[in-house]
C-alpha cells in the first residue's frame, strides 16, 4: 500500500539506487507513476506492504518499506528489484553500477568513476567538505539525516590524501 513519503515511520527501510544518469522529464514522470503503481501493489507473502517512493535530484530513486506491520521479504525485495531493472531496459539506465560515486558540486550532480577519486582529490577539484550520497543508509531517518554528507563524514575520506583534513 503506498504511503506518502512524510508519513512513513523514521525507522522505515530504505534503498537507494543511483541511476548512472539524469532522468528527463517525462522519463522521471513514467518512473514516477510505475513505481507509484508497484508501491500499491507491494507485498510480503500476501501481506500488504506500507511503502512509498520518492525520486532526488533526477537521479536518485529512494523506496521505503514500513516493517513495523509486515517485513519486506526476499521475494518482495527481489520485486523491486525486478522493477528497476525493467525500468532500466526501457530507458537505457543501469541503477546498480556501484562504480561510480556521485557529488553534489554547484547544486548540480557529478559523477566520476571510483577509481579516479584519489586524483580528483589530489588535484583539488574535490575536497574534504564536497558534498556526497551515501546510499548505504538503511533507515528513513538516516536518509534524511545522513544520505548527503561532506567526504570527510562519509566512507570516501579513505581517499583523501594524507594530511589532507584538517585537525
Amino acid at each position: 500500500m503506498y504511503v506518502p513519503v512524510e508519513q512513513m515511520h523514521p525507522q522505515s527501510r530504505a534503498w537507494i539506487y543511483q541511476a548512472n544518469r539524469s532522468f528527463s522529464p517525462n522519463e522521471e514522470n513514467i518512473i514516477s507513476n510505475t513505481l507509484n503503481e508497484f508501491c500499491s501493489q507491494w507485498s510480503a507473502h500476501g501481506n500488504p506492504l506500507q511503502t512509498s517512493f520518492k525520486i532526488e535530484h533526477s537521479r536518485f530513486i529512494i523506496l521505503l518499506v514500513d516493517e513495523s506491520s509486515a517485513g519486506a521479504s526476499g521475494c518482495s525485495i527481489d520485486g523491486s528489484v525486478r522493477i528497476l531493472k525493467q525500468l532500466g531496459d526501457q530507458h537505457k539506465i543501469d541503477f546498480f553500477d556501484r562504480t561510480e560515486i556521485a557529488f553534489l558540486v554547484n547544486e548540480k550532480i557529478q559523477v566520476y568513476p571510483i577509481k579516479q577519486l584519489k586524483s580528483l582529490f589530489e588535484n583539488s577539484q574535490l575536497g574534504a567538505s564536497s558534498q556526497t550520497f551515501n546510499n548505504l543508509v538503511t533507515t528513513k531517518a538516516e536518509w534524511q539525516q545522513s544520505w548527503k554528507s561532506s567526504v570527510e563524514k562519509s566512507w570516501l575520506v579513505k581517499y583523501l590524501p594524507i594530511g589532507f583534513l584538517s585537525v
